[in-house]
């Protein structure tokens, strides 16, 4: 295995791949000299109706500057100074841009500055963002999660992680990312054989050949993503929202967890989950470094994004039969906030992005269960109570318009609750979509847990568990929201074919 560099990694994408190339990370083995370069392109996230978040990240300390126009050519340009990027935040640096014209799509360039020799700059590199809207206006997003996992990286030969093109081709607003935005859990093998006899052959870095523990192996996960170039020109044009969950630290985990993995010599899951977290706020276009993860993020009069955070103040992982209602996913600031803008919204459409699906149960080993359901049909138990707790205030209040997207599960699917077919009546009947994963292994399905009375309207999984990227089942969801209300779901393959669709009128 030997380490290559960006123009050699370049041309191994050209030729289809290089078997099992192990590359330097996370700077691609540049060394600082002559002017600054730019390594890793530009990235922009959280773009509300006059704000955005920036990203891009330089092989030296420096100085960012952004240039923001709504013209292609630059003409008119604002220029914005940015922070100085150092060792200190692995050389990332994101500038928020503000008072930016709602409903409009922006251009922008990133440079670096040499502080060494000012007035010295990296060529620039550029991107664009549409800015949500503040009046009624035709919306379009994709959602879908998971990221190379399970041992499936980037191979060339197999068209890296064409889905991203796929999402590109569909020129959305944005992305909704559910999740599991990296595998820091999930070491990459430089070849996995396929059923069929064929060798599917990883790139693979340092920081992607063991379970990531030290800040700067959580950094390359990240690093690593950006290899693809699917992904890279996907995040050079297309904000993203992205959320937290767990493999973004380690398989299922919660706080407080001790680790019993073998693979891992520091087994307090807090102390992993706060490196991971630095390197998830340094390497993705997150609107903040500290602070709450979830957050509402307004589109004009017709939809509201509620990302929540399930995983920050989850309970341990255990048989899921508890009667607290005081328990559970979202913790009560966490719970007691997304009723108050459930009950506050005037959107149209409310899109509540969980990172975990609500009736679909997700074991943990054998006795534990990992996510909201646990197989009983009966009355709410364990996490279902808190969950509970949302739908029967968001009913009595009256609030419609409620829609759940999430991934997680590594397949897609549409389920719809209705409280004829429920243990629970006092809910208002909703549609919760599933799609995924990105570029991951392909699962499913799982079992549908009955006590908020699911129907799964459609399903699109594998034949066997692990299925690879190279036989498909990759997936992502699309939302077009038109300016009479209509909600219009795709569900969509690795191409950005239509599998299954329903348009859902304005409530």
């Amino acid at each position: 295995m030997t380490s290559i560099d960006r123009r050699t990694l370049l041309r191994a994408g050209l030729a289809g791949g290089v078997a099992g190339t192990f590359l330097s990370s996370p700077a691609f083995g540049w060394k600082p000299s002559g002017r600054p370069v730019l390594t890793h392109g530009v990235q922009s996230g959280d773009a509300t109706a006059d704000a955005a978040v920036v990203w891009t990240r330089a092989d030296r300390p420096g100085r960012l500057w952004v240039q923001v126009s709504r013209r292609p050519d630059f003409r008119g340009a604002r220029l914005v100074r940015g922070p100085v990027v150092t060792p200190d935040t692995d050389f990332t640096g994101k500038l928020p841009l503000r008072n930016l014209p709602p409903g409009s799509r922006l251009y922008y360039r990133a440079r670096v500055e040499s502080l060494d020799r000012p007035g010295l700059f990296s060529e620039p590199l550029g991107g664009e963002f549409r800015t949500a809207p503040a009046h009624r206006q035709d919306i379009r997003f994709v959602w879908t999660g998971d990221v190379a996992g399970q041992g499936w990286g980037i191979d060339p030969a197999y068209g890296g992680m064409r889905l991203f093109a796929a999402m590109r081709a569909r020129r959305p607003d944005f992305l909704l990312h559910s999740g599991d935005t990296v595998y820091a859990d999930g070491p990459l093998p430089a070849t996995v054989a396929l059923p069929d006899g064929r060798t599917w052959r990883n790139l693979v870095t340092p920081e992607k050949s063991k379970v990531a523990e030290t800040l700067a192996e959580y950094r390359g996960q990240y690093a690593y993503n950006l290899l693809d170039e699917h992904y890279r020109r996907f995040a050079a044009e297309v904000p993203q929202v992205n959320q937290w969950d767990d493999h973004e630290v380690t398989n299922n985990w919660y706080p407080g967890e001790i680790l019993d993995d073998a693979r891992y010599t520091e087994k307090r899951v807090d102390v992993l989950a706060a490196r991971a977290q630095r390197a998830y706020h340094e390497w993705l276009p997150t609107p903040q470094a500290s602070g709450p993860l979830y957050r509402r993020l307004a589109h004009g009069p017709l939809l509201d994004v509620f990302v929540l955070d399930m995983r920050t103040f989850k309970d341990p992982n255990d048989g899921n039969t508890y009667p607290d209602p005081d328990r559970g996913l979202l913790g009560a600031r966490q719970r007691d906030w997304l009723i108050r803008g459930l009950r506050s919204s005037r959107a149209t459409w409310k899109v509540i992005a969980a990172d975990l699906p609500i009736g679909l149960v997700v074991p943990d080993g054998a006795a534990a269960q990992e996510g909201i359901a646990q197989g009983d049909p009966g009355a709410p138990l364990g996490r279902e109570l808190e969950i509970a707790t949302v739908l029967r205030a968001a009913h009595r209040h009256g609030v419609t318009g409620i829609v759940f997207l999430t991934a997680d599960v590594h397949y897609t699917a549409a389920h719809h609750y209705d409280p004829a077919r429920a243990a629970v009546r006092d809910f208002t009947p909703f549609w919760e979509f599933v799609s995924g994963p990105a570029h991951a292994g392909a699962f499913g399905p799982n079992a549908l847990d009955g006590t908020f009375g699911p129907k799964a309207v459609f399903v699109n999984a594998p034949p066997a568990a692990n299925t690879s990227p190279a036989d498909g089942f990759q997936h992502f969801g699309e939302v077009n929201i038109d300016r009479g209300g209509s909600l219009r779901v795709d569900l969509r393959d690795r191409d950005g074919a239509a599998l299954w669709s329903t348009t859902l009128p304005a409530p």
